[in-house]
């Protein structure tokens, strides 16, 4: 999982190349990105970088969503290429003869492509979903650009691709400094409304690297609601919480006005804050950056509770279980 982590400003560049040459042709009034899990990840990020002139929709279910027709462009994530839900939206938008185009290692996704004529960009194998996200957006990005739906922002991608590298070793100390902190704690991720895919994937990496619970949210919305939940808390029980809050220097000023009073709030509660700022630079390298950054603190939180941050094992015996 170390090597996959240092290694992951490279997976920028390749999704990229792998890319290069695969086109849609068509004018499409709306984007649906088909997958679930670690694969879709890349979609939310997306949103978060361009303001696409047409919706982008993320549809982590079975089948195809009811804003699909002809004049939609389907694309299909898997990285295993064997995920059941995407499988079958795959084969719906094959039976109906829509748009489509895969990303995935193989697996039955690579079957039902070669079979069907399905143009399929293969990325490589060997690693966790969830670490994949570098190889998926990059891709994702170049297929939208090529087809006419976003402008190329290959340019961007590249040059955090190199940034990413130089820092990745500095992200990694400041990782484990925080791991330290988050012993024996649940931590919970605010952001932006802008960043609010950065909060959803830190809470993943938790999840999936870490092994432990932990949530997010958003601001404003959680000004509205979920702070109130701090207020009936416990002095025992706050003390288990830790808030992580994802600042960025281009915050909405009000928005950086609630992040300090909110989190002036929660201390009084007798949980934990910290607030990280997130490296200025272009949308690309801010989002991967923090990305980076909650992969070590993940990473070292495991080794923290001396256990191997790679396999899902609770998922894998899902999987078995669901098959029988």
């Amino acid at each position: 999982m170390r090597q996959v982590i240092l290694d992951s400003s490279h997976q920028l560049e390749k999704g990229l190349n792998l890319a290069e040459n695969h086109k849609v042709e068509g004018v499409f009034k709306n984007v649906i990105v088909c997958g679930i899990g670690g694969s879709a990840l890349p979609v939310n990020v997306l949103n978060a970088i361009i303001k696409s002139p047409v919706p982008i929709y993320a549809h982590r279910d079975y089948g195809l969503p009811e804003e699909a027709s002809g004049n939609s462009l389907i694309i299909c994530i898997s990285y295993s290429g064997n995920t059941e839900e995407t499988i079958s939206a795959l084969e719906e938008a094959v039976q109906k003869h829509l748009k489509v185009i895969c990303i995935a290692t193989g697996g039955k996704i690579e079957e039902i492509c070669k079979k069907t004529s399905t143009p399929l960009i293969k990325i490589p194998a060997g690693i966790q979903p969830r670490s994949a996200t570098g190889y998926i957006f990059s891709a994702l990005a170049k297929i939208l650009s090529n087809s006419g739906v976003i402008k190329d922002i290959t340019g961007e991608i590249s040059e955090a691709a190199k940034n990413l590298e130089s820092i990745n070793s500095s992200l990694e100390k400041e990782g484990k400094k925080l791991a330290k902190k988050l012993v024996k704690k649940n931590p919970v991720v605010y952001a932006s409304n802008k960043f609010k895919a950065l909060a959803r994937i830190w809470k993943i990496k938790f999840n999936e690297n870490s092994k432990i619970p932990a949530f997010h949210n958003y601001f404003p919305e959680l000004n509205h609601n979920e702070m109130v939940g701090y207020t009936g808390l416990k002095k025992s029980q706050a003390k288990n919480l830790f808030v992580i809050v994802l600042q960025d220097s281009e915050d909405h000023p009000r928005i950086l006005k609630r992040m300090k009073l909110t989190s002036n709030l929660i201390k009084k509660s007798g949980a934990k804050v910290e607030t990280l700022n997130i490296k200025d630079g272009s949308p690309t390298f801010k989002i991967f950056s923090s990305l980076m950054l909650g992969d070590w603190v993940s990473y070292y939180l495991a080794l923290e509770y001396k256990i191997d941050p790679t396999p899902v094992k609770i998922v894998e015996e899902f999987k078995k279980l669901m098959a029988e």
